[in-house]
C-alpha cells in the first residue's frame, strides 16, 4: 500500500495499482470515536473520491481489534453549546452524504463495536463484512440524542421497519450472528479476518469493468428511491453509458479470445 495523503485521525492507503483504497478510522485509544477532526478527515477523503477516476473500490475499517467505531466522541461534546454541536454535526451530515453517494463500492470491514455513528458509517457503506465478535447498536436515544447520519432511514431499509424500530427505540445491542441473520451483515468471518475478507471481495470488484460497476451502483441507488418503471428507465440510461466505452469492447474481445479482460476505465 502507498499513502496518497496524510490525515489527522484516519489513514488512507492505496494498493500498488491504485485500484483499492483502505480508509481506516484511527483513534484506537478512543475506540475510534468520531471527533470533529475525524469527521473533517472523512469528509475530505470521500469528497476526493467523487473526483478521482483511479479508485475502483473502498474498504472502510477501524484501527485496533476492539472497535470499528463507537460513534460520536461524547467527551469532546461535553459542554458544547447548541451552536457548536450543530456546527460539528453539519460536518458529519455532509460527510455522510459524500459516503452514501460515493461513486465506487464501499465495503465496511467491522471488528468489535459498531455503535451509533459507527453503525451508521457501516450502513452508509454498500455492505458489511464482520468478524464473529462484532457487536452492533444504535444507543443514541439512551443518551437523549438522535441517530443523526442516516440510522433512522437506512436501518429500516436493510433489516425492516419493525426490527429497526426496536433496535433504535431500545438502544439494545445486536451480536454478529443476529446481525447476519437480520441481513445487516453480508459475510460473517472469524474474529480478526473482516479486513482480509473485505479485501478479497474488493479485489474481485476491482477486476470488473469500473465504468459498469459505477453505473450499476448508481442504478441500484436510483431504483431504491424510485417506482419500478422509473427505476427501469434510469437503469437503461446507465446501461447506455457503458455501450460507447472501450471497456465494453475489451470485455467482448476478451471473451472471444478466451482471456481475462484488461479494463482501463474508459
Amino acid at each position: 500500500m502507498t499513502e496518497p495523503r496524510a490525515y489527522t485521525h484516519i489513514t488512507a492507503a492505496r494498493s500498488a495499482d491504485g485500484f483499492l483504497l483502505t480508509v481506516e478510522l484511527n483513534r484506537p485509544e478512543a475506540l475510534n470515536a468520531m471527533n470533529t477532526a475525524m469527521g473533517e478527515d472523512l469528509l475530505a477523503c470521500f469528497e476526493e473520491l467523487h473526483w478521482t477516476k483511479t479508485v475502483r473500490c473502498v474498504i472502510l475499517t477501524g484501527a485496533g481489534e476492539k472497535a470499528f467505531c463507537v460513534g460520536g466522541d461524547l467527551k469532546e461534546r461535553e459542554g458544547m453549546t447548541d451552536e457548536a454541536w450543530r456546527a460539528q454535526h453539519y460536518i458529519y451530515e455532509t460527510m455522510a452524504f459524500r459516503l452514501l453517494r460515493c461513486p465506487v463500492p464501499v465495503i465496511a470491514a467491522v471488528e468489535g463495536f459498531a455503535f451509533g455513528g459507527g453503525l451508521e458509517l457501516a450502513i452508509l457503506s454498500d455492505f458489511i463484512v464482520a468478524g464473529e465478535t462484532a457487536v452492533f447498536g444504535v444507543p443514541e436515544i439512551t443518551r437523549g440524542i438522535f441517530p443523526g447520519i442516516g440510522g433512522t432511514q437506512l436501518l429500516p431499509r436493510i433489516v425492516g421497519a419493525p426490527l429497526a424500530k426496536e433496535i433504535i427505540f431500545t438502544g439494545r445491542r445486536m451480536n454478529a450472528q443476529e446481525a447476519k441473520a437480520a441481513g445487516l451483515v453480508n459475510h460473517l468471518v472469524p474474529a480478526g479476518q473482516a479486513r482480509a475478507k473485505a479485501l478479497e471481495i474488493a479485489t474481485t470488484i476491482a477486476e470488473n469493468g469500473p465504468i459498469a460497476v459505477r453505473q450499476a451502483k448508481k442504478a441500484i441507488a436510483w431504483g431504491a428511491e424510485s417506482d419500478l418503471e422509473t427505476g427501469m428507465i434510469l437503469a437503461i440510461e446507465a446501461y447506455n453509458t457503458t455501450v460507447s466505452t472501450e471497456d465494453r469492447l475489451e470485455g467482448v474481445r476478451a471473451f472471444n479470445e478466451k482471456r481475462k479482460p484488461r479494463f482501463r476505465g474508459r
